[in-house]
């Protein structure tokens, strides 16, 4: 416990401290329905349950408000235990003829301030409005909470992303304990390619301060944690936890040592060099596993855009991470046997196969996809990849029965948002399925929000949002949301992809010109890209440069000789006046077949 100064004549004591909030669902409701009845089961679940699970637990039960508890564990795991032990008991005793008292719990650890019986501080204030978020019998915790048990105990986090609290001025970080929902119920599936072994794992260390003025080292620690949390947001990804890292600010060790106490494969290293006015900042990624950098950025800015230069630098560290990792762990599942891939290495191994526009390679990227769901039926982002899969089959003219495929790309995205809607990949690929496969751009466009809302950093999400802009008739927000795609991800290895969007967003906007620069790139990058054909073949016929716009259609057909053009009008899902009308009359003036 510390003492700290408050006045000349006295002192404030601080502790570090797990606390809970639990209280009934409902119970406004249960009392108004029968008030004698409720009472006497809330009182024999505290003298039963409750408060004997709080002393075996040792917890303290600082105050009892009517339905509710507020109680002080010593440490993160001790509360989290209690009120896993606590909903678990509560969930296997429901009698189906009798309605049960099903609690609410909030878990927060903090500095707290100590005043008796009473605890105080934002801390407190944190847990008590995170309870209320939580539904009947579930338990929430801040990621404070989440970082002490991650490794501890034997359960299974949701991340349900950053809330606005009532009275407290920072966004908080939420999770969700994930359990059993019932009597004999089987608890839900732990995601063996989220288990902490399979996933690719990175510690971002403390970054140097090389300038030997130590009071600018804040800099170098806000870059660190921006990063650290906006890596955070990544379902793919396991990031260490800052104050794991924070002991080798001061330490010299080896990489490969940092990596082995930490348990991770990438190693994250980092400096700030102060000279005069300017700032120099140098980002290093390293597999510890082959002692070698796959990654090295130098990035220079003005002390004066301070601010503005490190939020810059950690959003282009985050969007450049992800590529290169999978790079990596791609290069490390080629060297497995087949027989020995799980889920994580089949999503690996097929996705460099989905855009090779070869055909075998194309259908064996979905045998690896299908296998990743076989082995495991709750890997959100296999059924994700696994509905992209089926838009580029429909979309690239490769389908022999595009309603059976529609239908299977529609239920694949919704069993990957049933299992992880927190998911910006997930949310995104859902978003695409939507708009393009279910003619229903404009709800498209909120699920690609709520992507770019869980993770601001998604490259995917930016570049599935501009797509949907073009398809809702706004070419120039879809235009600024890829340059948002571009910051993010400059050397792309989707950069034909970019291009292609690009391209089509000036052709809906009328500006032709500007859309043959744009589509002529993509297909430089890749000669086989379908879309970027018959854009471009509707574009030089809006041009007037028919002879031009007729090879553009036979390269098209040569690629795909089902086109038809009444197919594609059908169900392509242009939706501002006239956009589509001039798509259509472009592709009939360059010949295609109707």
């Amino acid at each position: 416990m510390v003492d700290t100064p408050l006045t000349p004549g006295g002192s404030i004591q601080r502790r570090l401290a797990a606390v809970a909030f639990a209280d009934v669902a409902d119970f406004s409701k249960l009392m108004e329905s029968d008030d004698t009845r409720t009472i006497l089961k809330w009182k024999a679940l505290r003298e039963d349950l409750l408060e004997p699970k709080i002393a075996e637990h040792g917890g303290h039960l600082l105050q009892v408000m009517g339905d509710g508890l507020f109680i002080e564990f010593d440490s993160a795991v001790a509360a989290v235990r209690w009120a896993h032990d606590v909903q678990r008991a509560i969930a296997q005793s429901i009698d189906e003829d009798d309605r049960p008292l099903l609690m609410r719990i909030g878990i927060n650890v903090e500095d707290v301030i100590i005043d008796g019986d009473k605890r105080h501080g934002d801390g407190v204030n944190i847990a008590a409005r995170i309870q209320q978020l939580a539904s009947p019998g579930e338990i929430v915790m801040t990621a404070a909470v989440r970082d002490y048990v991650w490794n501890k105990l034997g359960v299974e986090l949701t991340d349900l992303g950053e809330r606005r609290l009532k009275n407290i001025s920072r966004p908080v970080r939420i999770y969700r304990l994930e359990q059993e929902s019932g009597a004999g119920a089987s608890r839900r599936l732990v995601q063996p390619h989220l288990s902490w072994n399979n996933r690719p794992s990175i510690a971002v260390m403390p970054f140097k301060n090389l300038g030997g003025d130590p009071t600018e080292e804040y800099f170098g620690e806000g870059i660190t944690e921006d990063i650290i949390g906006a890596l955070a947001h990544n379902r793919s990804l396991l990031v260490i936890a800052r104050h794991s890292t924070l002991p080798y600010r001061d330490r010299h060790a080896d990489t490969r040592q940092i990596a082995s106490e930490l348990g991770v494969r990438y190693v994250l290293d980092g400096s700030v060099r102060r000279q005069v006015e300017k700032l120099r900042i140098a980002v290093d990624l390293i597999d510890a596993g082959q002692n070698r950098t796959i990654w090295a950025e130098r990035y220079d800015g003005a002390v004066d855009e301070l601010f503005e230069f490190q939020d810059r630098i950690a959003a282009n560290v985050v969007a450049t991470i992800e590529p290169r990792v999978y790079e990596a762990e791609a290069e490390r599942v080629r060297t497995k046997p087949t027989d020995s891939l799980d889920a994580y290495d089949c999503v690996l191994r097929a996705f460099p196969l989905l855009y090779t526009y070869d055909e075998r390679e194309f259908m064996t990227a979905g045998a690896f996809l299908d296998r990743a769901i076989e082995l495991d039926p709750s890997y959100a982002q296999a059924w994700a990849h696994k509905a992209w899969w089926y838009i580029l089959l429909i979309g690239e003219w490769r389908s022999k029965a595009t309603d059976r495929d529609l239908a299977n790309a529609l239920l694949a995205a919704q069993r990957g948002l049933q299992i992880d809607p927190t998911d910006a990949f997930v949310l995104a690929v859902a978003a695409h399925t939507e708009a393009f496969l279910g003619n229903r751009p404009e709800s498209a466009l909120e699920m690609a929000e709520r992507a770019l809302q869980l993770n601001k950093n998604s490259v995917f999400a930016w570049l599935i949002s501009a797509i949907t802009c073009c398809y809702l008739g706004r070419p120039d927000e879809a235009l600024d949301r890829l340059r948002n795609a571009w910051r993010l991800s400059p050397f792309d290895p989707l950069k034909f992809f970019f291009w292609g969007v690009a391209g089509f967003a000036e052709f809906v906007a009328g500006r032709y010109d500007e859309a043959l620069v744009w589509l002529l790139k993509a297909l430089r990058d890749h000669p086989d890209h379908l879309a970027a054909h018959r854009n471009l073949a509707a574009c030089l016929a809006q041009l007037g440069r028919i002879d031009e716009a007729k090879v553009a259609a036979a390269n098209l057909l040569a690629r795909e000789p089902s086109f038809r053009i009444s197919v594609f009008q059908s169900k392509y899902p242009l939706r501002r006046p006239g956009d589509l009308e001039r798509l259509i009359s472009g592709l009939r003036a360059a010949g295609l077949p109707e």
